[in-house]
């Protein structure tokens, strides 16, 4: 069992408790924890927004989206911090870089506003509908929202700074996709010695269904764990909030 803290004596922060993960079970302060909401925008989840348009399949993002609804309401019952990225850029699109960032390239937002300029300006531009969170995963009073221009959560955004101010070592994922925007912001955050852990059942993956597969096995065998829904749940709601 790995044990989590950033304070000789967490019983002055109302104890700890154990979370079932693989490869090992974690033990985590609440107050010490944070979970992360990567993407749940129309653009990734709603029909109609940047990935259907694009063609992926995303089927399976409505169950995800109410798992993820569960986990908050645990996680803010807990006194755990709840914050939401949001992926996109201005309206003008400066933020995504031109021909010379590989960004301009490999994006499939700007690959189909160039394929389809009638989309153009239309996908994951701040204040439009594709950049909104879905209605279901509103924020609430406390929670924290931030913007993000690349896949990394952590790349160019106060994503460290906010997690740092408030003592925060241990990020639990969940959100859109698991293989690209998630693995990507968990990999970093290994490399800035946070504590990673992706809920395997409030995550979707875009492709197909082996690339969740090797994202789960990448998460649990070299840069964090892997748990579910159940497990977060059944865990964390024993704890009264603070």
């Amino acid at each position: 069992m790995v044990r989590v803290s950033a304070t000789e004596q967490p019983i002055e922060r109302g104890g700890d408790l154990t979370l079932p993960a693989r490869p090992e079970p974690l033990r985590l302060i609440a107050a010490e924890t944070a979970v992360v909401v990567i993407d749940m925008q129309n653009a990734y989840a709603s029909p109609g927004g940047y990935v259907d348009l694009a063609g992926f399949d995303i089927g399976g993002a409505a169950s995800v989206i109410g798992r993820i609804a569960t986990v908050l309401e645990t996680a803010r019952g807990a006194g755990v911090q709840v914050i939401y990225l949001q992926n996109g850029w201005d309206a003008d699109y400066a933020e995504a870089g031109g021909p010379g960032s590989p960004n301009w390239h490999k994006s499939n937002a700007l690959k189909t506003m160039r394929a389809r300029p009638e989309l153009s300006g239309q996908l994951l531009a701040r204040g439009g509908w594709d950049y909104e969170l879905v209605d279901a995963l509103t924020p609430q009073p406390g929670d924290i929202s931030l913007h993000k221009t690349r896949y990394s959560a952590f790349f160019n955004s106060q994503l460290d700074s906010v997690l740092r101010a408030r003592g925060i070592r241990n990020i639990v994922f969940v959100g859109i996709a698991s293989n690209v925007c998630v693995e990507s912001t968990l990999r970093d955050g290994f490399h800035l010695e946070y504590f990673g852990v992706m809920l395997e059942d409030a995550t979707h993956h875009l492709g197909p269904d082996y690339v969740r597969d090797a994202t789960v096995y990448n998460v649990e065998k070299f840069f964090g764990w892997v748990s579910t829904v159940a497990d977060f749940c059944g865990s964390f709601g024993q704890r009264p909030k603070e």
